[in-house]
């Protein structure tokens, strides 16, 4: 069976480069239109199940590829970032480098947050469930830190290593054997062709 990673369409704070954790920005414009462009993409899978993170945008993005009824499960929330939680990436990185390049790489918790490891735990132990209870494809509407997640936890590619996937793109696993913990990575980030009318010219 197939597990199939969805990423939310783009946010308003995604726009603003502000870390959104288990805050909920709306869908930006452009991020609607991500999420119905790759709806047929999606559709093509045939997925039997649907799950989604609880958060609004996720669920939205769920309701826009077409499917309103996905079960939500709040264990497939966003790493939770404490204060850092609406704080935009390029003023961390001008005024706490070092600790949010060691947030990055798994070694930092910010007051209030989610440690990696128990972000991991949690998001494993929810696909894990999920995966245990099907036969044939699931698709669950995630976001960009449980796709991470997923990928060191049943791929063991380090943390420092993994970079954070586009909105509305999908990252497929193969669990040949659903009882196995080590499936196949059939694709990662991938999603329907969108040019940025932006970067024209």
């Amino acid at each position: 069976m197939r597990l199939i990673l969805l990423r939310h369409g783009e946010t308003l704070w995604n726009k603003e480069s502000r870390l959104q954790g288990h805050g909920d920005s709306n869908l930006s414009e452009k991020g609607i239109l991500q999420a119905t462009r790759i709806k047929d993409s999606v559709r093509q899978l045939s997925p039997a199940r649907v799950v989604t993170s609880d958060l609004g945008r996720a669920r939205l993005t769920a309701e826009l590829i077409g499917y309103p009824d996905a079960l939500p499960d709040d264990k497939l929330r966003e790493l939770h970032m404490g204060a850092w939680t609406g704080l935009r990436k390029p003023d961390l990185i001008e005024n706490d480098a070092e600790r949010y390049w060691q947030w990055r790489a798994g070694e930092y918790t910010p007051s209030g947050g989610e440690s990696w490891k128990t972000f991991c735990m949690r998001v494993h132990t929810a696909l894990r469930g999920w995966v245990l209870q099907e036969d044939s494809d699931l698709l669950a509407v995630v976001h960009s830190g449980v796709i991470r997640a997923a990928c060191h936890v049943f791929l063991d590619l380090p943390v420092e290593r993994l970079l954070p996937v586009s909105p509305a793109t999908m990252t497929i696993f193969n669990f040949e054997c659903p009882e196995h913990d080590k499936p196949k990575l059939e694709a990662y980030n991938i999603g329907a062709f969108m040019p940025d009318k932006d970067a024209a010219d």
